[in-house]
């Protein structure tokens, strides 16, 4: 049986010599952009290649679009047939933790149509505390082709979110953290605060205090007070460039709310306009 969301240690540890399976690091510092790969040769699960946010999972940010546009398929599909992903491929990501950066590689995979991709719980953090091995340097390429077939996940655009934020026939969710969301603080965009209409639910919200995920029984009674009245196919994830709203879309899939839609762009999108409005406070 593929899995589709979440893998645990001991699961991936049955798996590691398996030659079906493509383990890919995705860990990543905002911060600091050369951080991720630094950490991949310093250690990382063994066979695991690296995979950067900012050059593999991301299109270069243009003047309209937000930080982390998402990639063009095409150049993907190469770049995951060069990460030694192919379509009949168990795909399992990870980073150093909460999933926040591995998520986006789940979504990018099941929107370019693969199913079989999980994130690892609690990343390499959780990997080497349960007495995971550990590779350092670099990894031998296996190159394998990879062809995206038709998604399996959806998107909604800045229009959209125009949309839905003038009528609110559709629910908005933001993944960034309450203080970013309120616009009390933003240390990362030019304006502050969030859409109009839109509710805070915080990416962080899905884990525990060892950043793993909530089991799915509690998740499904968070998500089910954040939606309300919404169907999942309602609900539109943004957060501050389309990276941690992916951890969202993961946490409903194991909720078992699948359906929503990723805002790529997401705040730092919406306010390259100066015509869309801002709200601030809670």
């Amino acid at each position: 049986m593929p899995y589709t969301t979440l893998i645990d240690v001991p699961s991936l540890a049955r798996l590691d010599a398996d030659p079906g399976v493509a383990i890919v690091d995705c860990r990543f510092d905002l911060a600091d952009p050369a951080a991720g790969k630094l950490a991949w040769l310093a250690g990382h699960i063994p066979g695991a290649l690296f995979a950067d946010l900012g050059l593999d999972l991301s299109a270069p940010p243009g003047p309209a679009s937000g930080r982390h546009p998402l990639p063009d398929p095409a150049r993907l599909a190469l770049r995951l047939g060069e990460l030694g992903v192919g379509n009949d491929s168990q795909v399992i990501v990870y980073d150093q933790s909460s999933g926040a950066f591995a998520a986006r590689l789940w979504w990018l995979l099941r929107w370019m149509g693969h199913g079989s991709v999980a994130v690892l719980d609690g990343g390499f953090a959780a990997w080497c505390a349960q007495g995971g091995a550990v590779q350092s340097g670099a990894t031998a390429v296996r190159s394998r082709r990879f062809a995206a077939a038709s998604a399996q996940l959806t998107t909604a655009d800045s229009a959209a979110v125009v949309v839905a934020a003038t009528r609110g026939d559709r629910l908005i969710v933001d993944a960034r953290a309450p203080e970013r969301f309120s616009g009390e603080v933003e240390p990362i965009d030019a304006v502050a605060g969030h859409v109009p209409g839109a509710m805070n639910a915080p990416f962080t919200g899905n884990l525990g205090p060892d950043g793993r995920f909530l089991p799915p029984a509690v998740l499904r009674e968070r998500w089910s007070g954040i939606l309300g009245q919404a169907a999942p196919g309602e609900v539109i994830a943004m957060c501050g460039s389309g990276v941690t709203a992916c951890h969202n879309l993961l946490a409903l899939e194991v909720a078992g709310f699948p359906g929503a839609a990723l805002y790529p762009g997401s705040w730092s999108e919406w306010i390259r306009d100066p015509a869309r409005p801002v709200a601030r406070g809670s």
